[in-house]
């Protein structure tokens, strides 16, 4: 299994952390399965980003 980057990074962790949440709860609705393990990280700039194994 390999992780999936979403596509953009945030200015705070709190805007990637909805995000994450998003993602660990709305795949229902977009007809997807939960991603298994989902997780923010810090670019090496200072931005956040969030990363998921479906």
């Amino acid at each position: 299994m390999q992780w999936i980057y979403f596509g953009k990074l945030y200015k705070t962790e709190f805007q990637a952390g909805c995000l994450a949440k998003r993602l660990e709860h709305d795949g229902w609705i977009y007809g997807y399965d939960d991603p298994r393990s989902v997780e923010i990280f810090r670019s090496r700039r200072g931005r956040f980003g969030v990363r998921f194994i479906p």
